[in-house]
């Protein structure tokens, strides 16, 4: 039976580099270096929601002013229609006090 040397070495390697890994991970200056990069992150948050906000407030905006003007337009088109038909009784009315 004869040992294979390297993977022993490569396994005793790994060994050393998961535990050196582990520790710097969990190192002070790791720690502090997370913290950084999450607050970076709340930071990006807090601004991307501050855009979503004004977004949707603008888009309150747009779509109170185009119901105000389809109801403006609803309004005029009614408008029309009376006029049409109070001049269309009118014409009647002088077609019949013609004859």
């Amino acid at each position: 039976m004869t040992i294979d040397w390297k993977k022993i070495g490569l396994f005793a390697g790994g060994t050393l580099f998961g535990t050196a890994g582990i520790k710097i991970l969990a190192s002070d200056d790791a720690k502090k270096f997370y913290t950084q990069c999450t607050a970076a992150v709340l930071r990006g948050k807090s601004c991307v929601m501050k855009t979503v906000n004004t977004v949707q407030e603008n888009a309150e905006d747009i779509y109170e002013d185009a119901k105000q003007i389809n109801e403006e337009r609803a309004a005029k088109a009614e408008a029309a229609e009376f006029e049409d038909a109070k001049e269309a009784a009118e014409e009647a009315v002088e077609e019949t006090a013609a004859e």
